[in-house]
C-alpha cells in the first residue's frame, strides 16, 4: 500500500502525532471522565437522560453537539446519525428542556439553514468526548469541529477542505431571535428568547462570535428563507451564513460568548478567551477540570470503576450553574430570571431541590464549601427578587415535583459550616415557604392550610401526591427545626417545627404497615395497593416512599414494629418481583420501567425517593446487608457506557450517591452532622479538604468478593458505630477499613452503633 499511495502514506505519518494523544499523567483525572455515559437515552427508557456536556464545572454556558430537531429535549441522543449543530444550552434535563440556546454549524457545498438540510452524518468512532473538549468529523461536509469552553465563551475550530464554498451557520432558533452581520469586524452579534419558561418577558440571551478569516459572502435568513442583500434580521426565526474560501485543512476559528444582561457584557465575557488559542483554551479546562476532580484521589480499582467514578464525579460538578456574570470592574452581577433586572450578587440555577437535596448539596458541603457558599448567597438573592426559594429553579420558578426542600439544602449548609449568606434573609424565606402556598404548585407548601391544621395533606381534596408532600414537609421542618436552634431562634418556634416533623406519623397504617394516603376525616385512602405509582406518592409507590422518614428512623422502625419487622420489609423489596400498578398515569412511565428491568425487585434506584433506603439496615442493626446491597448496585446500575445509568442522573444527584457510596458513606439526614457507613469500593480514596486537612479511607485487601466490613479503625482507634462525624472529618482522619468476604455480624449492632434519629432506640 505505500508503493501504490506515497502521498497518502506521507499524510498519515504527517497527521499521526495530532491524532495520538500519548502518555497522561497520573493526576490527569479528567482522563476517566466520559462525557457520553446516561445518552443512550429516550423519553420511553432512560439510561441516564444526559447530553455530553461540554463546560467547566459549574460554567454559566454549556455546549453540546445537538442531534435532535430544534426544541426536542432530547437534544443529543447516542443512536442518532446525524449532528445538526452545535449548540450553546443551558438545559437541565430534557425533561425541563432548554433556554437561551443558538446552534453553529459548519457545511460545505450549497449554502443551507434548514437544520435537516445542513446535518451532516457522524460516527462515534470519530467523535472525541471530554469534559472541556469535544471534536468530530461531519463527514457530509468533509469538516471537523471542535470546541473548548470558558465558563461563558467557548473557542471553535472549522477544519475545512479545498473549497470556495465553505461556511458557518448561525442559527439564533425561533420564538423570537436576532442576527447582525458585521463584515469589517469579522463578527455576528444577536440574541435569542428561546427557552421553556421560568423566564421574565424582556429574557434575551445576547451572543457576539468573531472570526479570524474575512468573509467571502454573507446570507441573512429570515424565517429560513434568504434575505438577499441585507446585513440584519429581527424576526421570529433569525439566522445567518458567512462564507469563506479555504485550503484543503485551512482551520477557520472563532470566538464565542454570550450574556443574560446586555451585548455589551457578551463583548466582555469575550476576553475570558483574549488572544488565546484553542489548545491554550482547552488546556486551561483540562487543568480547572483536573484542580476540581482532584479533591477526590482514589487508588486500586478496574479501569471501569475509575471511569464510572471520576464521570460521576464530573457530573455532580455540573450543576447547579452560575448565572451570574462579572462586569468591566470584575463586579459580579446576574440577570434575575425574577424581576428581570440586572443586580448585583451571586446566582445559581438549573436545579430540583426534590432531586438534589439528598446528596448532591451534602456533597458540596463536604468537599467544595466555598462554591456552597455562592450558591446560598444566590439563594437570598431568589428569595430577595422572586419572594420565594425556588424548589426548581431554570432559571427561575418552575412548577416542578414537590416538597419543600429548600429547606434541607438552606439548614444543611449553615449546620455544615458554610458562612458568607445572609441568614436573617434565608431564615425568612424558609419560614415563609412552610407556611404559605405559592404562585405555583411546587413553590412553598401546596396543601399547607391542611398540613398545619392535620398534621398531613388529605387524598380527597384534590392535591396531587398529597403523601409524599406530607412526608416531605414533615422532614423539611425538621430541617427548620436544627436551623432555628443553630441560629439562637425562640424556643417555641424550635418546637413548633420539631413538633411538625412527627407528622410522617399520620400516614403509617399499622395494618398494611405502609405509608398510604389519609382522607381529610381521617379514613384511609381506598384501594389501596402497594405497588400503585403515583396517586399519593410521587413516581414512586408506598413501597419507595414509606422510607422518606430520613430525619427518625427509630420512630418508623417502631410504627413498623420493631427491628426485626423493619428488616423484613427492606428485604421485601429486593425480594418481590418487580410488580407494579401504573393506572394513576394510564401507562407505563419510564421510571417503572427501569424498576422492571434492573432486576432487583422492587427496588427502583432510577429513581430518588428509594435511593437512600439501603443504608437504612445500619439503624437496624443488620449493617452487612447494607454493604452487600451497596455493592450490587454499585456493580449492576453503573457503568460507563453509553446506558451507564440506570433512571435520570438528575443534576448530579445519581452521580453523588455513587460517590458517597463507593467512598464508604452517604448523608442519609442532610441537617444532621451524620454521615451513615457503607463500605468502601476503592482500596484507597483520598479527599482533599479546601482547608488543606486530608480525610484517607484505607481498605486494603477490598475487593468484589471482600465486600463485608469486618472491622474500622478511626485515626488509629478500634470504631464500632456505624455513623461518621462530619465535624471530626473536618479536622482530617484516617479510616482503616479490615475488608472480608464473610459478614461480621457482631460490628455495628448495637443501640449505640446506630445513626441518629429524633425518637430513642427501643
Amino acid at each position: 500500500m505505500p508503493k501504490l499511495f506515497p502521498v497518502l502514506s506521507a499524510l498519515l505519518l504527517t497527521a499521526a502525532p495530532a491524532l495520538a494523544q500519548g502518555p497522561v499523567a497520573t493526576k490527569d483525572y479528567a482522563q476517566w471522565v466520559n462525557p457520553i455515559i446516561g445518552t443512550d437515552s429516550k423519553p420511553s427508557l432512560s439510561n441516564g437522560n444526559t447530553y455530553p456536556a461540554i463546560a467547566l464545572p459549574w460554567g454559566m454556558n454549556f455546549w453540546m453537539p445537538q442531534t435532535g430537531k430544534m426544541g426536542n429535549g432530547w437534544a443529543y441522543q447516542y443512536s442518532a446519525d446525524k449532528i445538526r449543530g452545535f449548540k450553546q444550552t443551558h438545559q437541565p434535563s430534557p425533561w425541563m428542556n432548554d433556554y437561551g440556546q443558538f446552534a453553529i454549524m459548519p457545511i460545505t457545498g450549497k449554502r443551507v439553514f434548514d437544520e435537516d438540510a445542513r446535518a451532516s452524518w457522524y460516527s462515534h468512532k470519530a467523535e472525541v468526548a471530554e469534559p472541556n473538549y469535544y471534536k468530530v468529523y461531519l463527514a457530509d461536509h468533509d469538516v471537523t469541529t471542535e470546541i473548548a469552553p470558558t465558563e461563558r465563551a467557548a473557542s471553535f475550530r472549522f477544519t475545512f477542505p479545498k473549497t470556495d464554498s465553505a461556511y458557518v451557520v448561525i442559527d439564533a432558533l425561533d420564538k423570537g431571535s436576532m442576527v447582525k452581520i458585521l463584515p469589517q469586524q469579522r463578527k455576528i452579534v444577536g440574541y435569542t428568547t428561546r427557552n421553556s419558561g421560568g423566564v421574565p418577558k424582556n429574557f434575551k440571551n445576547y451572543f457576539v462570535i468573531e472570526f479570524d478569516h474575512d468573509f467571502t459572502s454573507t446570507a441573512v435568513f429570515k424565517d429560513k428563507e434568504l434575505a438577499v442583500g441585507l446585513l440584519e434580521a429581527t424576526v421570529n426565526h433569525a439566522g445567518a451564513a458567512v462564507g469563506f474560501k479555504t485550503r484543503k485543512g485551512e482551520q477557520v476559528n472563532a470566538r464565542v460568548a454570550s450574556s443574560f444582561i446586555s451585548p455589551e457584557q457578551a463583548e466582555l465575557n469575550l476576553k475570558e478567551i483574549g488572544d488565546q488559542d484553542l489548545e491554550a483554551v482547552r488546556q486551561k479546562g483540562r487543568e480547572a477540570w483536573n484542580k476540581t476532580l482532584g479533591r477526590i484521589d482514589i487508588e486500586g480499582g478496574t479501569a471501569d470503576q475509575k471511569r464510572t467514578f471520576y464521570s460521576c464525579l464530573y457530573r455532580a460538578l455540573l450543576f447547579p450553574r452560575k448565572l451570574y456574570e462579572l462586569d468591566a470592574n470584575g463586579k459580579v452581577m446576574h440577570y434575575s430570571p425574577f424581576n428581570g433586572e440586572v443586580l448585583p450578587g451571586y446566582m445559581y440555577t438549573d436545579t430540583g431541590f426534590w432531586d438534589t437535596f439528598r446528596a448532591l448539596f451534602p456533597f458540596l458541603n463536604l468537599l467544595y464549601p466555598d462554591q456552597n457558599a455562592e450558591m446560598q448567597q444566590g439563594l437570598a438573592n431568589d428569595y430577595k427578587e422572586g419572594g420565594w426559594l425556588p424548589e426548581w429553579a431554570s432559571p427561575g420558578l418552575r412548577s416542578v415535583m414537590v416538597g419543600n426542600n429548600s429547606a434541607s439544602v438552606v439548614a444543611d449548609a449553615y449546620l455544615k459550616g458554610i458562612r458568607g449568606q445572609d441568614m436573617e434573609v434565608l431564615y425568612e424565606a424558609l419560614v415563609h415557604g412552610a407556611n404559605n402556598e405559592g404562585p405555583l404548585d411546587a413553590v412553598g407548601r401546596k396543601g399547607v392550610q391542611y398540613y398545619n391544621k392535620l398534621g398531613y395533606v388529605p387524598y380527597d381534596v384534590k392535591i396531587k401526591e398529597n403523601a409524599a408532600r406530607t412526608l416531605e414537609y414533615a422532614y423539611d421542618d425538621f430541617t427548620i427545626s436544627q436551623l432555628a436552634k443553630a441560629l439562637g431562634k425562640p424556643k417555641k418556634e424550635v418546637n413548633l417545627y420539631a413538633k411538625r416533623s412527627q407528622n410522617y406519623r399520620n400516614l403509617f397504617d399499622k395494618q398494611v404497615g405502609l405509608m398510604r394516603g389519609k382522607n381529610q376525616d381521617g379514613s384511609w385512602a381506598p384501594n389501596f395497593s402497594p405497588f400503585k405509582w403515583g396517586d399519593a406518592f410521587t413516581e414512586g409507590n408506598s413501597l419507595h416512599y414509606t422510607w422518606s422518614v430520613f430525619h427518625d428512623v427509630a420512630g418508623l422502625m417502631d410504627l413498623m414494629g420493631g427491628k426485626q419487622k423493619f428488616v423484613q420489609t427492606l428485604d421485601t423489596v429486593f425480594a418481590l418481583p418487580p410488580v407494579f400498578d401504573d393506572s394513576y398515569y394510564g401507562g407505563t412511565i419510564h421510571e417503572i420501567r427501569e424498576m422492571q428491568i434492573a432486576g432487583m425487585g422492587n427496588y427502583a434506584h432510577g429513581n430518588q425517593p428509594i435511593q437512600h433506603m439501603i443504608y437504612l439496615y445500619n439503624y437496624a442493626g443488620q449493617p452487612w446487608k447494607a454493604q452487600y446491597w451497596l455493592r450490587e448496585v454499585m456493580n449492576r446500575l453503573y457503568l460507563p457506557t453509553a446506558d451507564g445509568y440506570c433512571g435520570d442522573e438528575d443534576n448530579g444527584q445519581t452521580s453523588a450517591w455513587y460517590v458517597f457510596t463507593a467512598l464508604g458513606f452517604y448523608p442519609v439526614c442532610p441537617g444532621t452532622d451524620q454521615y451513615v457507613l457503607g463500605a468502601p469500593l476503592f482500596p484507597k480514596a483520598t479527599l482533599h479538604l479546601p482547608s488543606g486537612k486530608d480525610i484517607v479511607l484505607n481498605a486494603p485487601k477490598n475487593s468484589d468478593e471482600n465486600r463485608y466490613v469486618n472491622q474500622l479503625t478511626v485515626n488509629g482507634k478500634s470504631y464500632d458505630k456505624t455513623w461518621l462525624s462530619h465535624e471530626e472529618l473536618l479536622k482530617g482522619a484516617t479510616l482503616d477499613f479490615d475488608m472480608t468476604s464473610t459478614p461480621n455480624k457482631t460490628r455495628g449492632t448495637s443501640k449505640d452503633a446506630a445513626p441518629f434519629s429524633m425518637s430513642k432506640y427501643k
